[in-house]
């Protein structure tokens, strides 16, 4: 007997992503895909539910399909998407909960898989080189999505401690890119000028949409349990990422970022909350060995090669010479890493 797996966010890129490849998968008897609003592509081989995880109602679909692993990715970045804040911090904060009452009701359900973020780290000047999973946030969040989804995090962890029997994994991957997602981050890298904050030069990961896909498929039909970073290796500094694009650049004080950026994308999903502020300011980089020891996930496309991908689907390819000088930085920032 195969699995049944339910997805949430399924409507949306990388939710649609996760039901097909786990449509492919022959261990997976029956998939079911549930958002608010109907996926722009058909999800070939998956039935899909429209239906509120806020509302109780999810709690009847997970008993008439006999879910036995739910895959929560369902948590929205940023309040354009959800109609503001109220209603992203509602969709993101309430709905978790609701999905996890109905989790711990149901008698099916053995296994949940938590999409979420990096950004639960924080951003500031006293972070670490590399977060562990172990490690608390030197300037914890405290606003918008990064905050929503340490709550999403703690409701999570909450849940493990009632059904002990039910497997949990929380998976905290970095930015995700590639050709054709479409987060703040990808918005923010195709501006006509790109506003960056003057006298830092932030230190950014990124994990492919496909990776990401790869590392949650691998969770959910492993059998591992726990909190695992996800990102590709290396890391690239934003002056590096920005130069890539052959974009203008404007550099301005920390505290004019958010008020310059949202004057030149009134209309873009750019997010300069004061959290995402900080980490251009800062970035964050996280440590991945974790999941390559216990996981047994190794992104197959490094930051650098992901970001190349994402410029190559948005025709921002990469001069010759700004990759020569940034694989130059690169690898003398690696060669003094290890003798340090």
């Amino acid at each position: 007997m195969g699995r049944v797996v339910l997805v949430t966010g399924a409507a949306r890129h990388l939710g649609g992503l996760m039901v097909r490849a786990l449509v492919r998968d022959s261990s997976v008897d029956r998939v079911v895909g549930v958002d608010v609003v109907p996926p722009r592509r058909p999800l070939l081989g998956a039935e899909f539910i429209r239906a509120d995880i806020r509302n109780p109602v999810i709690g009847r679909v997970l008993a008439s399909a006999e879910v036995d692993t739910v895959v929560h990715m369902g948590v929205i970045a940023t309040s354009q998407q959800a109609g503001g804040r109220t209603a992203m911090k509602d969709i993101n904060v309430i709905g978790t909960m609701q999905l996890l009452a109905a989790c711990q009701k149901s008698e099916s359900v053995s296994r949940l898989v938590v999409k979420s973020t990096s950004s639960v780290y924080g951003a500031g000047p006293r972070d670490p080189a590399l977060f562990t999973e172990g490690m608390s946030p030197k300037h914890p969040p405290t606003s918008g999505w990064a905050k929503d989804s340490v709550e999403v995090e703690g409701y999570v962890r909450g849940f493990a401690r009632r059904r002990p029997d039910v497997d949990v994994s929380i998976l905290r991957l970095a930015n995700v890119i590639g050709p054709r997602v479409e987060t703040a981050m990808t918005a923010y890298f195709t501006l006509p000028l790109i506003p960056t904050v003057m006298g830092f030069d932030a230190r950014l990961q990124f994990i492919h949409e496909d990776d990401a896909i790869t590392a949650l498929h691998r969770a959910v039909t492993g059998a591992v349990t726990g909190v695992f970073n996800i990102a590709g290796d290396g890391v690239l500094a934003l002056s590096q990422a920005v130069r890539r694009t052959g974009r203008p650049t404007i550099s301005v004080p920390a505290g004019m970022l958010g008020v310059v950026g949202r004057a030149l994308a009134p209309t873009r999903l750019v997010d300069f909350s004061a959290e995402q502020v900080r980490f251009l300011t800062y970035g964050r980089a996280i440590d991945t060995g974790r999941a390559q020891r216990e996981l047994g996930f190794t992104a197959k496309r490094s930051t650098s090669a992901a970001f190349d991908e994402f410029l190559a689907g948005h025709d921002l390819r990469p001069g010759f010479v700004n990759g020569i000088l940034d694989g130059a930085a690169s690898l003398l920032s690696s060669r003094g890493a290890a003798h340090a």
